[in-house]
């Protein structure tokens, strides 16, 4: 099914989300409307957040960026509980968008490699050292999960001038082509 998107302004969007384990209600359906939802807005990622559900989960599907980051071919993954941690080696600037801050996309500066503990959709852990365009996706979507947007990683000065198209987008002003949850 596909779901409402939260958008800047919900509070669940700040809410860091609790971990989960198997036996979480209807957790594979949550997982398939991800995946819908994902789709249906034109997404390569989705966290559980995003979609009013404060839990660890995320998917990913950048297969269609695979001709200009060939590390992303069949790139399609769930990943549950995740824990982050940077590695060392350079971080990269890049303008990055999101569906829970429509019609803003901005350049942000993450590190292009980084180390991902998580389980997969059959709570198989795994480990796993992540780069380049893959490893930036990742980030976004566990940012979610931490109650972080990429707009945060914006110098000050920067979300200042963002201020009247953050307030239109809490308030609902801003049709975003999609369903969203009402901020209010």
């Amino acid at each position: 099914m596909v779901l409402p998107v939260a958008v800047y302004g919900h509070p669940i969007l700040r809410k860091v989300a609790q971990k989960v384990d198997r036996l979480y209600p209807n957790l594979d359906s949550i997982i398939r409307d991800l995946w819908a939802t994902m789709y249906r807005t034109d997404g390569i990622g989705l966290a559980a957040p995003q979609v009013a559900k404060s839990i660890r989960v995320f998917v990913i599907d950048a297969d269609v960026y695979k001709d200009e980051y060939p590390e992303l071919r069949g790139f399609k993954r769930v990943f549950i509980n995740p824990t982050l941690e940077p590695l060392k080696g350079p971080n990269e600037w890049m303008t990055e968008g999101c569906l829970s801050v429509p019609a803003i996309n901005k350049r942000v500066k993450r590190p292009m490699r980084i180390q991902l503990s998580y389980q997969d959709e059959n709570f198989n852990s795994v480990k796993e050292v992540f780069e380049g365009m893959t490893a930036r996706i990742i980030q976004h979507e566990y940012d979610h999960l931490e109650g972080r947007l990429f707009i945060d990683h914006l110098h000050p000065f920067k979300r200042l001038l963002l201020k009247s198209k953050l307030r239109a987008l809490s308030s609902g002003q801003l049709n975003v082509g999609y369903k969203v949850i009402d901020n209010y």
